[in-house]
């Protein structure tokens, strides 16, 4: 059963943990970007005919946070909650200002977080992603969804020194998971795997618009705003709907050409992971879409990567033997 889409709902509210402006009842307009990539989320977000009381409120240093929610009536949810990073205003036309807000989410955790910290022989992954989360905490980052990592045990101390980033990208590696900053939370997401949870049903009574598309990079599906669309999480699309891509007749290019469609291919049960998840939208315009980019659960990894010791898991080509060590 799906949920009647109409009667959009926003809201906008910008401030401190003691005080905030909301700013909802203005004409918004707004691009929200998120991926499974580690570098921090963004958000452009464009108030219109604010009061200059109000403006240079915004603009004091203590206005820092920024929470933007849409949606329709029953699904409605937090798109978008990050840090202000720039507050500019102008001018569009002879009758409208505006007040343009650029916001990231977790950057200085992203950017600025350091650990220095040792553990005992015997430590896990799960202990090691604890002390980075621990060490970023103070700059408003907390856990979030993680899967299941590696019960092995190392078997001597672990030294963690530098970025976090750093000491978070070398645990990616290792346990073949993408992390990134989701609204302030740390998540985790299985390269091979998903988030638990039931999948979103995408198709024309659900909100979809024109047709999905297979591209380069996965397949593109454009849908009426939808703040459950999470990165990592299920979407159920039917395969009949989806435009195939086209390949190069080339010869040369037929080797690329498997390469290519093993890394893209079509879920059998219509079934996608969704990898980025692009919300944007105005008030008083027409726009009002959620852009998700999202590839097959069940994609496999092209032999060929498997040679490369750069991949996860992946098994080096062999060396020279050293007769003495």
């Amino acid at each position: 059963m799906s949920i009647p889409q109409y009667l959009r709902q926003i809201s906008l509210k910008i401030g401190s943990d003691t005080e905030a402006i909301d700013l909802s009842e203005l004409r918004i307009r707004f691009s929200v970007r998120r991926g499974t990539i580690s570098t921090p989320n963004t958000a452009d977000i464009r108030v219109y005919n604010v009061s200059a009381a109000t403006a240079r409120k915004a603009q004091l240093k203590e206005f820092g946070r920024v929470v933007l929610m849409a949606g329709y009536a029953g699904n409605y949810g937090v798109i978008f909650d990050g840090t202000i990073k720039q507050v500019r205003r102008g001018r569009e036309s002879q009758t409208d200002t505006y007040l343009d807000i650029t916001a990231a989410d977790g950057d200085s955790a992203y950017n600025w977080s350091v650990i220095n910290m040792s553990l005992a022989a015997g430590s896990t992954a799960q202990d090691h992603l604890k002390s980075a989360v621990q060490a970023m905490e103070g700059r408003g980052v907390t856990m979030g969804d993680s899967g299941t990592l590696s019960t092995n045990k190392l078997p001597r101390g672990k030294v963690m020194f530098g970025l976090t980033r750093d000491v978070l990208d070398n645990l990616g590696r290792t346990q073949d998971v993408s992390w990134s900053i989701q609204d302030g939370k740390m998540t985790l997401i299985p390269n091979t795997a998903y988030l638990p949870g039931d999948a979103i049903v995408v198709n024309y009574q659900t909100g979809m618009v024109g047709l999905p598309e297979q591209t380069q990079n996965g397949v593109n599906v454009r849908m009426l705003l939808n703040p459950s669309v999470k990165i990592g999480r299920l979407l159920k699309i039917d395969n009949e709907s989806i435009q195939k891509l086209r390949l190069s007749p080339a010869p040369l290019d037929e080797a690329q050409n498997r390469l290519l469609l093993e890394q893209i291919s079509l879920a059998a049960d219509g079934v996608y992971k969704t990898l980025i998840a692009d919300h944007h939208g105005d008030t008083r315009g027409n726009e009002w879409y959620t852009d998700v980019i999202c590839v097959s659960v069940d994609a496999t990894v092209f032999n060929a990567l498997l040679r490369n010791s750069a991949t996860p898991g992946a098994i080096a080509e062999p060396g020279a033997v050293k007769p003495y060590g």
